[in-house]
């Protein structure tokens, strides 16, 4: 399966993605997809399995780095504008209606982890898009706000505002604010401050399991006062008549943002749940990535039918 290094302008910024296209023969344009990447992830990790995986299965699939990461534009690097995460979405879809291999009529969005949210507001936003699917969906405002689980203490988020506010002090000093490291230094320590969950996203972003370079593991200090304000979730209503699709795995600690989405929403809706899966399994063990892919096929080819 072959893909193509292609770019496209989001408000300004240039983003880089991989456009990756089936084999087959063609007798016309192809529904296509594109595909959002996990939070400080990048197109060569989860989202590009995914997006080779779709196009094998007959559709263009466009994997894309969000503005201010991995090979994309934009300044300051690490910043989570979730503003410019859900126009990058919508600049994406812009992108491949100019694609002549592409039907402009059946788009559709795929948003894994924190791509999850965001492309849920995007399509709530955007009438091109004919249909969503996200894959053990995550909403980082709400993360970051409640934890990974649901049940932080408030004063946690408190203390980070706190950290944002003197970060945006030293920077206007001419100063260096620092960024917000996302990982501790070993496994263990990730599984102290987050458990299981803690540990394979560690164990992914941080070791062997999934290491990518380019993959920043830090946000800027501002990136959680933003956060603060924002609900990507409340454009979920806006979504139906459309179709809504989301997977998460069983074991997921994430799940209650699934489902959370899934109860805004207004058109026709799925919750699948993965067996045996928890949320980091989705990202690259394959016994749980083909089960996924098997449905999100089935829902693609009924949703972005001609």
């Amino acid at each position: 399966m072959s893909f193509t290094r292609v770019s496209f302008d989001s408000a300004g910024i240039e983003i880089a993605a991989h456009l990756h296209t089936p084999d087959t023969p063609a007798t016309g344009p192809r529904p296509a997809l594109v595909v959002g990447h996990p939070g400080t992830g990048v197109k060569e990790q989860t989202s590009g399995t995914y997006a080779a995986l779709m196009a094998e299965r007959g559709f263009v699939a466009l994997a894309f780095d969000a503005a201010y990461q991995g090979e994309s534009g934009g300044l300051p690097r690490g910043l989570e504008d979730p503003a410019q995460r859900i126009e990058d979405f919508k600049a994406a879809v812009s992108y491949l209606t100019t694609r002549e291999e592409v039907d402009a009529e059946r788009i559709g969005l795929l948003g894994i982890c924190a791509s999850g949210g965001y492309s849920l507001a995007a399509t709530g936003g955007d009438h091109r898009v004919k249909a969503v699917a996200t894959v053990c969906t995550a909403e980082p405002a709400r993360q970051f706000r409640f934890g990974a689980d649901g049940s932080q203490d408030p004063a946690v988020f408190q203390a980070l505002l706190d950290a944002a506010a003197q970060a945006r002090t030293r920077a206007a000093r001419g100063e260096d604010p620092g960024v917000l490291t996302m990982f501790p230094d070993t496994a263990e320590e990730a599984g102290a401050l987050g458990g299981e969950h803690g540990i394979e996203g560690w164990e992914y972003y941080c070791g062997p399991r999934g290491y990518h370079e380019r993959s920043a593991k830090f946000l800027t200090w501002d990136s959680v006062d933003k956060m603060a304000s924002s609900d990507v979730f409340r454009a979920v209503p806006l979504i139906g008549p459309r179709p809504m699709l989301q997977i998460i795995g069983e074991r997921a600690v994430t799940a209650w943002m699934a489902i959370e989405a899934h109860q805004a929403g207004t058109g026709p809706k799925e919750l699948h749940r993965i067996p045996g899966a928890s949320h980091v399994d989705l990202y690259d063990k394959r016994e749980y990535i083909d089960q996924a892919v098997e449905k999100l096929t089935d829902y693609f080819t009924a949703h972005l039918d001609k």
